[in-house]
């Protein structure tokens, strides 16, 4: 008698896939097409090392997978039910999106039957409602496409420039049944490229001549480099021709805070010294607003920039060039590093000398201001308290608008930052990510410290996660609140722009501490400066995740003045 053959549903071969990819966590809310695919992990894929999360809004479980992405280097995936799901998905992946992040978005569509029928949840087009936030979209009907679909949106996430992928998938296909021994699953290497590509070696020799005839050249240090985990190679270059290197924000971590060659992060780590700079090497970085545009008169037109990156389309943008490469930052730098080995050592230590007296001036500036004792509490005491409290390999999660500015002053001031470890949706400038990176940062690396500075109206977004960082156990996880009863950033630009007339911008007194531990969390407000670190400390121990609401005052950051009177704001 012939043997029975085994027969499987989507559900089923949708986790076997993802599992081939090495996927832990999938951060979502349940929705009725998505039931073959939870009954699945409910029935085998937990014990396979697979697992749902549950959040209470997939704004914030799209957060979560982007945390998880940025601090795994690997790709994080949420997803969301068809229509209200997808959605509420749609600011979570438009954040990563704008940040270089690969997430992979699921999301489920009604039954074939009934699309044109007006059903519940039906008629919308969700592959067209996320094109301009997705690099690729892939929708399927039949279960035998679900294994080449996956392949196909992990390749585009991951290949090239990192982005959020979307893979729809009809009901149809989660419901039907197949043969088990007939799904075409294969490895990652057997249908995507792993190795990089070599750069052309005179394009190599062309960027040394450059940066050794040079008199005050700087490297700046990106996204890229982080993403393609360059950051051993940048160091020793660097510190090899003693080339003084500034990171934008998404590059923090890229370079030591105690390398002699670290300057610090964005532009503003060196003011208008940029200006003085003669040749530029810059690795996988936009020249975005958080770097001047790359634009007079803190950079000049006249410098000569060697532009790196992965993506032929950032090349050449906003500041022209004088050698495009496209290319790996980690291959790049390894050819780089050969062949200046091959050459004689012209060490620049004049130039870094200079700026490392101006940083440290800086610096020295930097702690003197925020060393007040001031009631309401400045926000800089804050920022310096709680990045002198958390621990050297923290990972830290910074979202809000001043508060962000004050925190990129001192981020480099006290103690290392790590590569993976500074979480901002810094492209988009998207509010509210505070407790899905948390959450979804924490689940990624466990036993690190998890902390993020935000400011109050931002935290109040996605406060409703919460519940979930409790229900999840996860500890050594500390919101810090800077909480100045206003939305700040938009309050100085009404101040300094609009000669203070203030409308919308002032939030009532709010206690987030109360709010928190009827979540079940550890909370306590903060009003003294010197209660601050005892407050922090307190978190720590409390075996639960911690929500600190520090009452500042009203204060803006300089860069935010500067907008603001330039009408950027």
């Amino acid at each position: 008698m012939e043997e029975k053959k085994k027969m499987i549903n989507g559900g089923d071969v949708l986790v076997k896939c993802l599992l081939q990819e090495n996927v832990r966590y999938m951060f979502g809310i349940p929705g009725g097409q998505f039931l073959k695919m939870y009954d699945a992990v409910y029935r085998w894929g937990r014990e396979k090392g697979i697992n749902t999360v549950l959040f209470r809004h997939e704004q914030a479980a799209a957060h979560a997978a982007d945390a998880y992405a940025r601090v795994s280097n690997t790709p994080g995936i949420c997803f969301g039910t068809v229509g209200p799901g997808a959605t509420h998905l749609v600011p979570g992946i438009g954040a990563a999106w704008s940040d270089n992040i690969p997430i992979v978005a699921i999301v489920p569509q009604v039954l074939s039957k009934t699309e044109d029928t007006f059903t519940l949840q039906g008629g919308l087009d969700q592959l067209t409602m996320f094109k301009p936030i997705t690099k690729y979209q892939k929708s399927i009907r039949e279960i035998e496409m679900i294994p080449d679909a996956v392949h196909k949106v992990f390749r585009e996430a991951t290949s090239g420039r990192p982005r959020p992928v979307l893979l729809e998938i009809y009901e149809d296909a989660f419901l039907a049944e197949i043969e088990e021994d007939k799904i075409p699953i294969i490895s990652s290497e057997r249908y995507r490229a792993i190795a990089k590509p070599a750069i052309d070696n005179e394009l190599i020799k062309k960027s040394l001549d450059l940066l050794l005839n040079a008199e005050k050249p700087l490297i700046v240090s990106g996204g890229g480099v982080m993403r393609a985990e360059a950051w051993n190679e940048l160091q020793e270059f660097a510190e090899y021709l003693q080339i003084p290197v500034i990171t934008s924000i998404t590059g923090i971590g890229t370079i030591s805070n105690k390398s002699k060659c670290a300057i610090g992060a964005t532009v503003g780590s060196i003011t208008l010294s940029a200006a003085q700079v003669d040749v530029i090497l810059a690795l996988g970085c936009k020249f975005s607003y958080t770097m001047a545009y790359g634009a007079e008169p803190f950079w000049k037109n006249s410098q000569k920039l060697i532009q790196v990156d992965i993506d032929p389309t950032i090349i050449g943008r906003n500041k022209p060039i004088d050698l495009g490469i496209v290319g790996d930052c980690k291959l790049f730098l390894k050819q780089l590093l050969e062949e200046v080995k091959k050459t004689q050592k012209v060490e620049k230590r004049e130039w870094l000398d200079y700026l490392i007296g101006l940083k440290q001036r800086l610096h020295t500036n930097y702690i003197k201001k925020s060393s007040k004792d001031r009631t309401p509490i400045i926000p800089q005491r804050m920022i310096k308290d709680v990045l002198e409290f958390i621990d050297e390999d923290a990972i830290l999660i910074v979202d809000g608008g001043d508060i962000q500015a004050f925190t990129y002053e001192q981020i480099n001031v006290y103690k290392e930052r790590k590569p993976l470890s500074t979480l901002s949706s810094i492209g988009m400038g998207h509010l509210g990510t505070s407790v899905g990176y948390g959450i979804g940062a924490k689940l990624a690396k466990p036993d690190k410290q998890v902390v993020s500075i935000s400011g109050d109206g931002s935290f109040m977004i996605n406060i409703q996660d919460l519940e979930t960082a409790v229900r999840l156990g996860l500890k050594n996880l500390i919101f810090c609140i800077a909480n100045n009863s206003c939305w700040g950033m938009i309050k100085s630009g009404q101040k300094y722009s609009l000669k203070k007339r203030y409308i919308d911008v002032d939030l009532p007194e709010f206690d987030y501490g109360k709010c928190a531990e009827g979540f079940g969390c550890y909370g306590e407000q903060v009003t003294d400066p010197n209660e601050i670190k005892p407050a922090l400390e307190r978190a720590k121990n409390s075996n639960k995740p911690a929500v600190l609401d520090i009452k500042i005052q009203f204060a803006t950051a300089e860069i935010t003045k500067l907008m603001a009177t330039l009408g950027s704001l």
